[in-house]
């Protein structure tokens, strides 16, 4: 608890160095047009506020006694109340990001500004996008300090309570900033794809706002093999590029010029079925089927493709037949037997089937591959997705993995009820931040930005 009011502080701090040297500075102001300026900045002044209230009211807290009597029944009340500012904030930063870039590149009086303000002492060294990233990285980490009071609040305790419902309330906080964020950067993304495809068959509308894009790249298809002959035949493989979405599968094949794509089939992703094929030697190494049972002809089509490698087949697998079973069970199944995994790296996912991953982060394994890759669903929050295995270490003891079960049950609690609503202290004051030693950058890294 204590944890959480002295971050909180120096999280505030650091937004004053973003509101004071840069989003103030006279030299960086006249430099940018009022859309830029908003672009760039956004609401980061109701963040601001926000942040202000809040803290007022923990230092109220802490002011009234030396020992914390509670805290997240403050946290509960400022997210119900004013924490949707971090919604609007979130979801604009993939604007944020791209136009920095724009400005960057096509104001050279900016630019210099920019070098001259990311050099002072004041910033210790960090960049102006380090300070813009935030107010995300501070979401979900109140959710992540919030989840620990309730890890350690006595059971069926008034605390206990009102960490299930501020944990509650920030979880959906976090869940419609992730959404925010995905719902622009998919848009983008289908925009840009189907600027690309050129339909040899009948045509798919591709851009909605219920489809996204889960993965993509090129397979081979094998043409046999029936005889000796094919088996020699130097076109045993033809390249094909998948497009795969939450609900829509494109075969496709690559232009001669690279930069477009001919569609040769498509079919609903219910309508995909997959079948492994035993290792046959090194021509039939990584290799499935893949079935369409109706294509946009209604008719079945068969491929026999061939992947670079044994985790980048089971990736297409797992990803086109979604309900395929895995090799371990499933969280929901409660068995401590399961084997689990924790994080002691942290990994941000490179491609739409990767999951990111935070130190510490407790994972139920469902699939690993022999060249170094993992599936695995994280215990707090139920995401899966794909990671490297050097990134996390095997949890041994039973009862470790057990009391990981235990503690991932009461979280699932706290995001599917909560209890009666407590009130506080009203109050204003300046926030004292000045006691605190460092500020926020410094203590997080700098490279997340958070589950999207």
């Amino acid at each position: 608890m204590f944890e959480l009011v002295t971050s909180e502080a120096s999280y505030y701090k650091s937004l004053e160095i973003l509101e004071t040297h840069f989003l103030r500075n006279p030299i960086l102001f006249n430099t940018l047009s009022q859309s830029d300026m908003h672009f760039l900045f956004s609401n980061i002044e109701d963040v601001m506020k926000a942040s202000e209230r809040f803290l007022m009211d923990l230092e109220h807290r802490m002011e009234e006694s030396i020992l914390i009597s509670d805290v997240c029944d403050i946290v509960y009340n400022h997210a119900v109340e004013h924490f949707s500012v971090f919604i609007l904030y979130v979801t604009n930063q993939v604007y944020q990001e791209k136009n920095y870039r724009r400005i960057l590149r096509e104001k050279p009086a900016f630019r210099e500004a920019m070098a001259l303000l990311e050099k002072h002492p004041c910033v210790r060294g960090l960049s102006f996008t380090s300070f813009l990233i935030l107010p995300f990285q501070r979401i979900t980490r109140l959710k992540l300090l919030v989840q620990n009071i309730l890890k350690k609040a006595e059971e069926n305790s008034e605390r206990e309570a009102n960490a299930i419902k501020a944990h509650q309330r920030l979880e959906q906080i976090v869940k419609e900033c992730n959404e925010g964020v995905r719902k622009m950067s998919r848009t983008e993304e289908l925009i840009n794809i189907e600027k690309k495809l050129e339909f040899k068959c009948k045509s798919v509308p591709i851009i909605s706002h219920s489809r996204w894009l889960l993965k993509k790249g090129e397979v081979q298809q094998m043409s046999g093999p029936n005889s000796t002959r094919t088996m020699r035949s130097r076109k045993l493989y033809q390249p094909l590029y998948l497009f795969l979405f939450n609900n829509l599968l494109l075969v496709t094949k690559r232009s001669s010029s690279g930069d477009k794509f001919q569609v040769l089939n498509s079919c609903t992703r219910a309508m995909l079925r997959t079948d492994d094929l035993e290792d046959q030697g090194q021509v039939l190494a990584n290799v499935f089927n893949l079935r369409l049972l109706e294509n946009q002809e209604d008719r079945e089509v068969r491929y026999m493709l061939k992947t670079t490698s044994m985790s980048d087949k089971l990736r297409w697998m797992y990803a086109l037949t979604p309900n395929r079973r895995t090799r371990f069970m499933s969280t929901s199944t409660h068995q401590t037997d399961s084997p689990q995994v924790q994080c002691i790296q942290s990994y941000s996912s490179q491609e739409p089937d990767e999951l990111s991953i935070e130190m510490a982060d407790v994972l139920n394994l469902l699939e690993r591959t022999d060249d170094g890759w993992m599936l695995g669903e994280r215990l707090h929050d139920g995401e899966r997705g794909w990671f490297p295995s050097r990134v996390v270490e095997e949890i041994q003891s039973k009862e470790v993995r057990a009391q990981n079960l235990r503690e991932a049950f009461r979280i699932q609690q706290a995001q599917e009820g909560g209890s009666s609503r407590i009130g506080i202290r009203p109050g204003r004051r300046t926030p004292k931040t000045s006691s605190v030693s460092s500020a926020w950058p410094g203590q997080m890294d700098n490279s997340s930005k958070g589950k999207q």
